[in-house]
């Protein structure tokens, strides 16, 4: 395992458990189906499909494919987020390694989903893309919702990285355009929908607004249906995240 690995799993054992709890309770998972899962996955038939998600955590992904029908393998390079996957969600596979070189058996998956783990990556981002084009059968899909360059609001978040103790100093947005240059003779890119609001902020991102999971219902309601609202408003240049749909082309 690199330098750069051993850190990324020991940070995320340090913090796992609070990443839980902050991220798969109530009001996140109700701002995840109602904003992400639902416009990235419309017309998605998962039923008896491989899929692995990877950089999984505690499978926040994980409850949605299974519900679906999806046979899931969860994929993480921290022990403790493997344990934590392994016991909620028994009948699943549960792999501790890198996404960069899991050692899984190429061309063995329908779709892989990424929720939130890309921009941890960096600088070893092409790495792991072409290990999830490895991964994945010809006309395979790929899913991934991350924060992203060209938005306004990525200039605050570099400096939001640099000031807390819960980032580590390689923590970036994507560069979509540079993934799709980079890409681009190896996938088709499908969708892309770009998101973002107060409930995104302080309801799905409340661990990193240190607010205590057991008051998110003072508000989250509120700010869920403000998100609603502004949500046509909502484009590449004032998102907080990107929703990306990319299939593996056929060879």
């Amino acid at each position: 395992m690199t330098k750069f690995e051993d850190k990324q799993r020991e940070h995320y054992d340090d913090i796992i458990y609070d990443y839980d709890a902050h991220y798969n309770e109530k009001y996140s998972n109700k701002y995840r189906d109602k904003f992400l899962y639902k416009p990235l996955f419309s017309g998605i038939d998962w039923q008896g499909k491989k899929v692995l998600e990877g950089m999984c955590g505690t499978g926040s992904t994980t409850g949605y494919l299974r519900d679906k029908g999806a046979q899931v393998t969860g994929l993480d390079i921290s022990p403790k987020a493997i344990e934590l996957f392994k016991t909620k969600w028994p009948g699943s596979e549960a792999v501790c390694a890198s996404m960069t070189e899991s050692n899984l058996p190429g061309d063995s998956f329908d779709i892989i989903v990424i929720d939130g783990g890309l921009h941890h990556l960096h600088p070893h981002l092409n790495e792991a893309l072409t290990e999830i084009h490895r991964l994945l059968k010809p006309g395979g899909l790929f899913f991934f919702l991350e924060p992203h360059t060209a938005s306004f609001f990525d200039k605050l978040r570099k400096i939001w990285y640099k000031m807390d103790s819960l980032f580590e100093e390689n923590e970036a947005a994507v560069d979509l355009e540079k993934m799709k240059s980079d890409f681009k003779d190896r996938f088709i890119f499908n969708k892309e929908i770009y998101v973002g609001g107060p409930a995104f902020m302080f309801v799905f991102n409340s661990m990193v607004f240190r607010v205590p999971p057991k008051l998110k219902f003072l508000y989250s309601d509120f700010f869920i249906f403000l998100d609603t609202i502004i949500k046509p408003l909502i484009n590449k240049y004032n998102s907080f995240k990107v929703l990306g749909a990319w299939q593996k082309k056929y060879e």
